[in-house]
């Protein structure tokens, strides 16, 4: 049996930015070829830093997904751990490294014996930062008889107690849109400002009039967030600005609420330049971070299935504005994800982010009982 605590301190050690886990992608390989050595019906392919390790089923009438993430974030680690981050300014601050300790020990455990439906498991690169999973997707990597029939996915949650388990039957996390605008007018002489045009103003207008999505345009049943957490404008303070730069993001819970979010956001911004006579270069990047939309009849399925396993504490949790390329796949594949308890008192992106490392042979049985149940033996 694999040592999974061991596993783990060795991938957090090692994280790295998405579509450089040349490290990461190293050890798993080691490790997958390890396991997959003496078994003839697991294949392997690679895509990039991705990976993707197929078991052939004896009678398969279908094909289960199972999606872990691998990178790691831009952050610089303060948890004073013995096995603590080797790559300076990076860190496994979102339990990308659990993550994918669970998909070993869940795949070891099914390799015990050959099942009967075929298993994919995607070791996915670049959830954080380029949409990995629609990367690997729109590349053709998920196609053929490397398609699963349903794709199923989990998160830690490290508000949540080790053996607790919580999802939902419709949206678990938020759709985003990455926002960039840039307003441009005429610089001048702070004494003289009728003969300039200033970018700062209007960029202070748009931020003010941008508020009234969520109060006017959203239905207040519904959830969207629109936030803007950048503005650089100007050089010192008796120059009027000739240009405004705004960084900001887009989060709901439906795709059709984000579509409706960013036409008011571009309409507002264009607007606004108008208004004063400047002009607007406007950025909406969504990618692949689409709301993670469970199946309903898989979730209820999943859903059901936790509840009657002794030790798991089942929630049926609200959805989280926090955001997960998986709904992209989630929009092509029916599946579902959930959250995974690690109760440690840093969210999620903390610099001092440490998971009970109990919730290891937890999550390892527990999956593995599920997917036994999908796959059949």
């Amino acid at each position: 049996m694999l040592d999974l605590i061991a596993i783990r301190r060795a991938l957090h050690q090692i994280p790295e930015i998405g579509l450089e886990e040349f490290e990461t992608h190293a050890y798993l390989m080691a490790k997958l070829q390890e396991l997959t050595a003496d078994k003839p019906f697991v294949a392997i392919k690679t895509w990039q830093t991705g990976i993707i390790v197929k078991v052939n089923g004896t009678a398969p009438e279908k094909t289960i997904g199972w999606r872990t993430d691998i990178d790691g974030l831009p952050i610089t680690e303060a948890t004073g751990l013995d096995f603590a981050s080797r790559h300076e300014g990076r860190m496994h601050a979102c339990g990308h490294d659990i993550h994918m300790t669970l998909a070993i020990g869940i795949l070891e455990a099914m390799l015990m014996t050959q099942p009967k439906n075929n298993l994919i498991f995607l070791f996915q690169p670049a959830e954080e930062n380029e949409a990995g999973g629609m990367l690997m997707y729109e590349a053709g990597v998920l196609s053929g008889d490397w398609r699963p029939d349903e794709f199923y996915g989990l998160h830690i949650r490290p508000d949540l107690k080790v053996g607790e388990i919580a999802t939902n039957t419709h949206t678990l996390f938020a759709g985003t849109c990455e926002v960039k605008i840039k307003f441009k007018g005429t610089g001048g002489h702070a004494a003289f400002p009728h003969h300039a045009n200033d970018a700062l103003v209007a960029a202070s207008y748009f931020i003010t009039q941008v508020q009234t999505i969520v109060s006017r345009n959203v239905d207040p049943i519904e959830g969207a967030v629109v936030t803007f957490g950048s503005l650089h404008a100007g050089t010192t303070n008796n120059v009027i600005a000739e240009t405004a730069q705004l960084h900001g993001t887009i989060r709901t819970l439906t795709q059709e609420m984000n579509l409706l979010t960013q036409a008011r956001i571009r309409a507002i911004a264009e607007g606004v330049a108008l208004s004063f006579g400047i002009s607007v270069d406007i950025q909406l990047r969504q990618g692949g971070y689409l709301p993670v939309e469970n199946d309903p009849d898989l979730a209820k399925a999943l859903m059901t299935f936790f509840d009657q396993q002794e030790g798991v504490t089942l929630i049926d949790i609200a959805p989280a504005m926090t955001g997960e390329d998986f709904g992209y796949l989630l929009s092509k594949i029916p599946g579902v994800m959930f959250w995974l308890g690690v109760e440690t008192p840093y969210a999620l992106h903390h610099p001092k982010l440490s998971p009970n490392e109990a919730a290891l042979d937890f999550g390892v049985k527990q999956i593995t009982a599920f997917l036994k149940h999908l796959a059949g033996g």
